[in-house]
């Protein structure tokens, strides 16, 4: 069912479309009564559409004389930059992301030209963004939910799923969300420990607005914030290993990684020093390097590389062991 925000923009097109109507009409079309209509004739004389009321039998309303909303137009950067955002946006993790992207998609191409809409369709088809993989989610509205409340500045309680104790209830203000190294972090003022934490959005569930309100420091910078605590206190496991390629490649290999130091020339490669707090979410990236490696510390990421190893051996020796029929 459409809500009245969606109803208030149907009588802005429907006036814009026919011209003059009147309550009983719009009312009819629109399945709602006369003093609804009237409602949302003000609530789109608040917002600045001009509106002229007419009485009597053939009355009615219209907008003024020549008054349209100007037509969404874009330069070819702008273009360029909206179709990207919607290509990244896909991966981002957001529950029902494919059809709200789509119909943004749909909706933008209605109202640009011929030579912009090709250009929209040509790039959401040819281009692509490959983010660092996402972590399961524990709840797919999560990150809806935390959105609504950062905007509202609302409390909001949840279940986080720690890996070193027992799920716990928490009560959190969220100032801000980020997308860091494949993960969603919300950040803010959690209420257990009476300080600012960040908290990964897969490791927590059952998140629900509560009635308290909150006020967000000014110039409160999410980013900045997660940034500073990851450097500072967060992955708790320092790694040590040498990637047998020079300088050449290490570009890319800084961008995989949150790197605590530059690298080091060693022989045979670079030794690369870093922290996780994922020994498997680390080897699960180690496993896609296209070059070698050489784990120096510590054991027990060197245990998780050789349990990964033996599952992807496992995989194959599964796979062999089934017949293939040939022709």
């Amino acid at each position: 069912m459409a809500g009245p925000t969606t109803r208030i923009l149907a009588v802005l097109e429907l006036l814009q479309a026919n011209g003059q109507m009147g309550g009983a009409e719009l009312a009819e079309r629109l399945g709602v009564d006369r003093r609804t209509i009237r409602r949302y004739i003000t609530a789109l004389e608040d917002i600045g559409v001009p509106i002229v009321t007419e009485q009597g039998r053939y009355g009615g309303y219209r907008l003024v004389a020549g008054f349209k909303l100007p037509p969404m137009m874009f330069t070819d950067e702008e273009t360029f930059a909206v179709s990207l955002g919607l290509v990244a946006a896909s991966q981002l993790g957001m529950t029902n992301a494919a059809p709200a992207i789509a119909s943004v998609q749909a909706k933008l191409e209605r109202v640009m030209p011929a030579k912009l809409k090709r250009r929209v369709r040509g790039i959401s088809e040819t281009t692509q963004v490959i983010l660092p993989r996402r972590e399961p989610s524990r709840d797919d509205r999560a990150l809806e939910t935390l959105t609504k409340a950062t905007e509202a500045m609302r409390t909001v309680g949840l279940i986080y799923h720690s890996p070193q104790h027992d799920q716990i209830e928490r009560r959190i203000d969220p100032y801000g969300l980020v997308f860091q190294q494949g993960r969603w972090y919300a950040v803010g003022f959690c209420h257990l420990r009476g300080a600012m934490r960040s908290f990964r959005l897969d490791r927590i569930s059952g998140v629900h607005l509560l009635d308290a309100t909150f006020i967000r420091p000014a110039h409160f910078n999410a980013a900045d914030f997660l940034s500073e605590s990851l450097s500072s206190w967060g992955p708790t496991h320092e790694v040590s290993l040498v990637l047998h390629i020079d300088h050449a490649v290490s570009a890319d290999v800084e961008n995989r990684f949150f790197c605590t130091g530059p690298f080091e020339e060693v022989d045979g490669g670079l030794l690369l020093t870093t922290r996780t707090d994922s020994f498997e979410w680390f080897a699960y990236w180690l496993a896609q390097l296209p070059f070698r490696f050489t784990v120096l510390k510590p054991d027990g990421l060197k245990a998780a590389l050789r349990e990964h190893a033996n599952h992807l051996l496992a995989s194959c020796e599964t796979a062999s062991s089934y017949p293939i029929d040939t022709p």
